[in-house]
């Protein structure tokens, strides 16, 4: 797992190892652009190998300072180099006026401006170092029409090949907010009540000025640690962190002065050790699983609950899962109009009749029924019904889809039944129906950050539910009422496309189930649960259906030699 920083942690962190003496900002900013030079050359090794020719935009602050290192040392590596500066430079922050000066003695600056920079042959490279972390608002316009002019510029004739050119953003994307990942607009101009004319202002406000501001880049260099945005949004095509020497992370926690775990937000992403014991993935622990004893009853004991006849599809995927995954058993509750369907499609999976509330009460006393999923294929009625009764039993539950929906009109009556145990998993509509004042705040387009993000609202959904949340899409974000928080991306190296098909949350639901059935507390089994989701569509690859996932997970678990 990797550790996600805010704009604001990053920063404290830097001023944490220079005030210590370790370090300075200007060496800080030396291994900064000389991370950027190499990531570039690795990312596209034929380059290291060539004269090749770059325009470096710097902005005017120190992501501007990295900018002028880059442009020197790709200078110095023979490079044709044209650097653009926007602002005053006997204005710039001391250690990047350095910087401005060194260059100087290799090349000129020009002023960065749409007109100067659209005119020349097109570059090898374009290295945007505008803005960095630290930008709180949009962009100004006259900037983004300056990064998009060198689209402009003609192809050299005798390097044909120079046409599509790479985009590199150091640090961030210019105009990108770190901490939501969200792009910052300007406000829109004022509604005036005219319907007519207000979806002409709508209009020119996005054609003629937002949209402009949208960058896309074909690396991102990050410094020390990826940001909390980075890991909700896929703007670049490949983010490769470089470290600048700041050491790990909790030797200037000190100097955050922030809560944690509160404040901290996990990325899952991790390796696959070979030849290891004991913890292999998150939460899961060999040498509690062999304490465990080796009969099935001691893995546990998952019941999944499923709708009425022709409905039983989205249950039996939960329940495969959750058997794949490794609980012990698992049972199919399903109502007597759906037994003869059910037992015909299942083998290892136990079958057991629930029509309602007594039968379901009267299943949950079994003790060993220690896990409850409820949700996929369920139908609203049965939901409605069931999910009380359920969450009365106090066993660790998952709710997902039905179990949400059903609810949706008064979200506060699932609330006040709901317990520590419970893992919520809602996809983008379901969150807007249970959460709808939280969904209004995440929807609005940011002017001005840290933008509401979905960390931060997904982090407010779980302390107002009291239990674990995960906010599913390719950016999972999952929270805890204590703040906990994890985002399982699903992007650059780890995107899974394909994960978009019918069913695939449902296993999900049950992959969540089957670990809560082990034993994990609510919060490791939905992290676990969402990136062994993601690992087993990677091992599949395109042509995936819901059916595949489960399968999978042999495979997986024999990767991480399990």
């Amino acid at each position: 797992m990797t550790e996600l920083l805010t704009a604001a942690q990053m920063r404290a962190i830097e001023q944490a190892a220079i005030e210590s003496g370790e370090v300075t900002g200007l060496e800080l900013m030396e291994r900064a652009g000389r991370g950027v030079v190499e990531a570039i050359f690795e990312e596209w090794p034929d380059l290291a190998k060539s004269h090749g020719r770059a325009v470096v935009l710097c902005g005017p602050g120190n992501n501007g300072g990295d900018g002028f290192v880059v442009a020197r040392l790709l200078k110095e590596w023979g490079w044709e180099v044209e650097v653009f500066l926007f602002g005053d430079p006997m204005k710039l922050p001391p250690d990047a006026r350095k910087n401005y000066g060194r260059w100087r003695t290799l090349g000129p600056t020009k002023n960065l401006t749409a007109e100067a920079v659209g005119q020349g042959d097109r570059p090898d490279v374009l290295v945007d170092a505008m803005f960095g972390t630290g930008l709180s608002r949009a962009i100004p316009l006259d900037l983004a029409t300056a990064y998009h002019s060198v689209e402009a510029r003609d192809v050299d004739e005798r390097h044909p090949s120079l046409a599509p050119f790479h985009r590199v953003a150091v640090d961030c994307l210019s105009g990108f907010d770190t901490d939501s990942g969200k792009v910052l607009f300007p406000e829109m101009p004022e509604i005036t009540g005219d319907e007519e004319r207000d979806l002409e202002t709508r209009w020119n406000w996005w054609e003629k000025d937002a949209s402009k501001r949208l960058f896309r880049v074909d690396l991102t260099v990050v410094f020390h640690r990826k940001k909390i945005g980075q890991a909700l949004s896929d703007t670049s095509r490949s983010v490769r962190v470089v470290d600048i020497g700041l050491g790990v992370e909790d030797r200037h926690h000190g100097h955050l002065q922030l809560p944690r775990p509160k404040d901290c937000v996990i990325g899952l992403e991790f390796d696959r050790p070979k030849g290891m014991s004991g913890r292999i993935w998150p939460g899961f622990d060999l040498d509690k699983r062999s304490n465990l004893g080796p009969h099935k009853y001691s893995h546990g004991h998952a019941v999944i609950l499923s709708g009425g006849a022709g409905k039983t599809g989205a249950a039996r995927l939960a329940a495969r899962g959750a058997l794949r995954i490794g609980a012990g058993l698992v049972t199919l509750a399903v109502p007597s109009a759906a037994q003869m369907e059910v037992a015909a499609q299942v083998t290892a999976i136990m079958l057991h009749r629930v029509e309602g509330v007594d039968g379901l009460t009267d299943a949950l006393k079994d003790e060993r029924l220690n896990a409850l999923c409820l949700g996929p294929g369920l139908g609203i009625e049965r939901a409605r019904e069931l999910v009380p009764a359920a969450l009365n039993a106090k066993r660790a539950t998952v709710l997902d889809a039905d179990a949400l929906t059903a609810f949706a009109d008064d979200p506060a009556v699932l609330f006040s039944q709901l317990h520590e145990n419970c893992v919520l998993t809602p996809h983008g509509g379901e969150f807007s129906r249970l959460f709808p004042d939280i969904a209004e705040k995440l929807a609005a387009t940011p002017t001005a950050g840290p933008a509401y993000s979905k960390v931060d609202a997904t982090r407010e959904a779980a302390e107002r539910a009291g239990c674990v949340i995960l906010f599913k899409g390719p950016d999972t974000v999952i929270a805890a009422p204590d703040g906990r928080c994890s985002i399982n991306a699903a992007f650059y190296e780890r995107a899974a496309p394909w994960l978009a098909t019918a069913g695939s949350g449902d296993v999900l639901a049950g992959f969540i189930a089957g670990l809560l059935a082990r034993e994990f507390e609510p919060m490791q089994a939905a992290e676990t649960a969402a990136w062994l989701h993601v690992e087993c569509a990677r091992t599949f690859g395109p042509g995936l259906i819901a059916e595949d996932l489960p399968e999978q997970l042999p495979k997986v678990f024999n990767q991480l030699n399990i």
